[in-house]
């Protein structure tokens, strides 16, 4: 069991760096944190922070913790407006359903109160739900939504039309959107919802929807199928030919499944 817990929990806390929740440089999570977050003793986590040190992720200093030292480049980019993954499938055709599969009030995780700006422990707004497009698994998404905020939501209006357009409805102007991209790998619990394998390759995705002050309204990581997805920006050039310094993007696109053709599927950088 240790020999493939302390893997996972490599795995989780990759993810998390490649996310930026620790920031350069930041701290990770104390030993006996993740000892409490994976239900795991402590040498399993030891063994899990060795894995990450030995890829130079990571490093320990004595009576300090652990801190990040190589998280994943960041590329900043001016985008000229957000479009989100629902508009994108129904363009192609196709037919986007939610399933909301947990839903309730919790303490805010530790690694996410500073980007949702509450305190730790504060109640918040979580729901977990498998997004399929025409019966086929498309991701898992994790929302947060902070408890001041999230008295609209219901689970009927996760479900349907969502939790930011429920915000939206409710008065709250989403004027900016955030997103990290990385890769990452299908835990046990994403693999029984998309109907894959644990340690199939996922794109990870996460969305920060900010109002007009900077507050942040809502947080939510998608795990996309890799397979399915693809992340496409579209550039244009300046007066000159140089590169503009804004681009608009083209969306989130759904891919066509490997045994099937579609006659206006773009190139897609993966």
């Amino acid at each position: 069991m240790t020999s493939t817990r302390f893997a996972t929990i490599a795995s989780d806390l990759r993810e998390r760096v490649a996310l930026g929740e620790f920031g350069d440089g930041g701290t990770l999570d104390s030993e006996s944190q993740l000892c409490h977050r994976y239900a795991v003793s402590r040498p399993t986590v030891r063994r899990a922070l060795e894995v990450l040190r030995d890829e130079g992720l990571v490093e320990s200093r004595h009576g300090a913790g652990w801190f990040v030292t190589g998280s994943a480049f960041h590329q900043r980019l001016a985008l000229g407006s957000f479009r989100h993954a629902a508009s994108a499938v129904a363009e192609a055709g196709k037919s986007l359903e939610r399933q909301v599969v947990e839903f309730g009030y919790r303490s805010a995780p530790l690694s996410l109160a500073g980007s949702l700006g509450v305190p730790e422990d504060t109640e918040v707004l979580y729901a977990r739900s498998l997004r399929t497009v025409d019966g086929e698994g498309l991701d898992v998404v994790r929302e947060w939504v902070p408890g001041e905020l999230a008295g609209p939501v219901s689970r009927d209006a996760a479900t349907r039309p969502g939790i930011w357009e429920t915000l939206t409805r409710h008065g709250h102007r989403i004027a900016k959107v955030r997103q990290v991209v990385t890769a990452g790998l299908a835990s046990a619990e994403d693999a029984e919802l998309l109907g894959v394998a644990s340690g199939d390759a996922l794109l990870l995705v996460r969305r920060f929807a900010a109002d007009p002050s900077g507050r942040v309204l809502a947080l939510s990581d998608h795990r996309y199928l890799a397979q399915r997805f693809a992340l496409e920006v579209e550039f244009s050039s300046g007066p000159n030919g140089s590169a503009a310094t804004t681009a608009e993007p083209t969306g989130i696109h759904p891919l066509p499944s490997p045994d099937r053709e579609h006659p206006h599927t773009k190139e897609h950088i993966a």
